[in-house]
């Protein structure tokens, strides 16, 4: 069991701040061309529901992870009745600046950064950060592990490049002993040196993909349960367990004593990529038990530990992306929420709301507020 209760690390000085100053849209959702600028800290997209706000919001994250926040499938991603799509952002730093391009068309996804295209699109991963923070995030605390996973490898994905490797690696590795274990019934090997191998690649892997998530978690949760005490006003542990069959023996024995089964069901059914978390409050499930105002406050402590967590590993921010954010939250929760990425901890945000006034009434007057009307 990992708690919060380890003393907050210091964070380090962040040395590059980098926003988008500027971004071009190209058949990208319900875009057909579009340009926005972004001359403020803090900008607010608003316009009626169905007008694009979220599909903008989308295209910044896509800029920095090559891939969308809300769809899988690339086809999803560009305008209906187009065959491809093209997102093009001006990133300013510290030093200077950045044009990023990523283009789809046909199948095939291009990313360059000015103007030289990535062999990997992986190498383009943790140069330019964002955090989102949408409506259908909840998900994360309801719904299955596949999406817990997910998230902790995104953060430990961009903020160190061999997690990102082995992730990669154990990725491949598990697809072949996968594709192994299907022929068998119809074309079996004579022997398991094919097998062998795949086994010694994924207990490699795969234990360094957990030993960086239990040393991940461990760090991340007192970040996580001071920003719950700050949005909340409650005095909660927030608990995050990590259940893995590699806390108990290795990778190697686990995988030795699940072949038949394995075998059986052509599949590989135990190893880092059935892992879970299990979010709690003290010893109570946060799923099961929480309440609808413990679990946004959860959600929104995550995402901004995660801000945090990537701002203190990379030396640099990531841009903030609030979706809707006013229509979930109860005014107190807000006004902690605006407390908080108004602080110098936090760079670059850009929201959307279907009311500009009550984001001005909200920030105050005093706060320069870039407006995106849509």
């Amino acid at each position: 069991m990992i708690t919060g209760e380890e003393k907050t690390p210091n964070p380090v000085l962040c040395t590059t701040l980098s926003t988008l100053t500027k971004i071009t849209l190209t058949q990208f959702r319900n875009y057909g061309l579009a340009s926005f600028a972004f001359p403020e800290q803090i900008t607010c997209i608003t316009g009626p529901n169905g007008s694009g706000k979220t599909n903008l919001l989308d295209a910044v994250y896509y800029l920095c992870y090559t891939k969308s926040y809300f769809s899988a499938q690339q086809l999803h991603t560009t305008k209906s009745g187009t065959e491809g799509f093209r997102v093009e952002g001006l990133f300013a730093g510290n030093e200077r600046e950045q044009v990023v391009t990523c283009k789809w068309r046909a199948g095939k996804k291009e990313v360059a950064a000015d103007g030289v295209e990535y062999e990997r699109m992986a190498d383009h991963i943790g140069r330019f950060t964002a955090v989102m923070i949408a409506p259908d995030d909840m998900a994360l605390i309801n719904e299955s592990s596949e999406g817990r996973r997910r998230w902790v490898d995104s953060i430990l994905g961009q903020t160190n490049r061999q997690y990102l490797e082995q992730l990669l690696l154990y990725q491949r590795v598990l697809l072949q002993r996968n594709a192994w274990l299907k022929q068998q019934p119809v074309n079996p090997s004579p022997t398991r040196a094919e097998l062998e191998y795949y086994d010694a690649r994924l207990t490699e892997s795969g234990t360094y993909l957990h030993r960086q998530r239990a040393q991940f978690l461990k760090d991340f949760s007192p970040l996580l349960n001071d920003y719950y005490h700050r949005l909340s006003g409650g005095s909660e542990t927030m608990v995050i367990n990590y259940e893995s069959n590699l806390n108990q023996t290795t990778l190697a024995t686990m995988l030795l004593q699940s072949f038949e089964q394995d075998l059986r069901l052509q599949r590989t059914t135990r190893g880092v990529h059935r892992d879970e978390l299990l979010f709690s409050i003290g010893d109570f499930s946060l799923r099961q038990y929480g309440s609808q105002g413990q679990k946004k406050s959860f959600l929104f402590a995550l995402k901004l530990a995660q801000y945090t967590y990537i701002t203190n590993s990379l030396g640099k921010r990531p841009i903030l992306l609030l979706d809707d954010v006013f229509e979930k939250l109860d005014q107190q929760r807000m006004e902690a929420l605006l407390t908080i990425i108004q602080g110098d901890a936090f760079g670059q945000v850009i929201l959307t709301d279907t009311h500009a006034e009550r984001v001005r009434n909200a920030f105050g007057p005093e706060v320069q507020i870039g407006n995106i009307m849509l």
